[in-house]
């Protein structure tokens, strides 16, 4: 089984336009993010994939490999226009804003097709738990909620579940977008339609629901740090100081 990352970089986004490109320690975000993922040696080939000829050639440049792909509005559908032409069985998606990488939460999320003998299961992705009231509310904090089996049941911005019977204690899951895709099922979720449920919420992978696939959700207690703004890219460099410092 070939197993690969790819991970989509656009330049301009559209809180904080650029920040792939900023620096952190001595190399730039979306550097550093490539670094670390071949770095866990869970990969048979790691690739960044964009619509920026500067993030290109900055890969290219770093001596990584780069896939020029069209405009989209998904991470998914630009993976999935990345690897069309690439042979593998798994694609990994790692959020290029998101440096920090721990092994173990990926290797749980591969393990999960080692063990879909009957491949059943068309993605896989991670949920943390949530316990502050305010990171539940938050509606920038995508909840998840899932059957017994771990299956997702719905994805929401808003609160779900709704406590509305109070002796029962609600648990809070906030989904963390890092993905594990069999290519198949890859590629033909950028061939269908998005539904009104994805377009309302802004959650890409309610489409995979909406057309009856399997997500198995995988519980991590890794909290990384995305860099969806300036004050977070301080965090981060302040992250990598200690790092260094140990």
């Amino acid at each position: 089984m070939k197993i690969i990352a790819v991970i989509p970089a656009r330049y301009q986004a559209s809180r904080f336009p650029g920040k792939l490109m900023q620096i952190l320690g001595e190399k730039t975000v979306i550097a550093t993010t490539y670094q670390n993922v071949v770095e866990t040696k869970l990969f048979d080939e790691v690739f960044v994939a964009t619509d920026s000829e500067i993030i290109f050639n900055e890969i290219k440049n770093f001596g990584g490999n780069a896939v020029m792909t069209g405009e989209h509005e998904t991470g998914s559908d630009r993976i999935a226009e990345a690897v069309e032409n690439i042979e593998c069985d798994i694609v990994v998606n790692v959020q290029g804003d998101e440096p920090f990488l721990k092994t173990e939460p990926l290797k749980k999320l591969i393990s999960v097709f080692n063990n879909d003998k009957e491949e059943q299961i068309s993605l896989a992705s991670l949920k943390i738990k949530l316990t502050e009231i305010e990171e539940i509310e938050n509606p920038n904090n995508v909840k998840v909620i899932t059957d017994n089996q771990g299956f997702a049941l719905y994805f929401s911005r808003s609160v779900i579940p709704y406590p509305r019977e109070t002796s029962v204690k609600a648990e809070y899951y906030k989904h963390i977008g890092v993905y594990a895709f069999r290519k198949n099922a890859l590629l033909n979720f950028s061939k269908l339609k998005m539904q009104p449920l994805e377009i309302a919420e802004k959650i890409e992978c309610i489409r995979y629901l909406e057309y009856g696939m399997k997500i198995r959700m995988i519980e991590t207690d890794f909290v990384g740090v995305g860099i969806d703004v300036p004050e977070d890219l301080e965090k981060a460099r302040s992250i990598l100081n200690k790092m260094q410092e140990e």
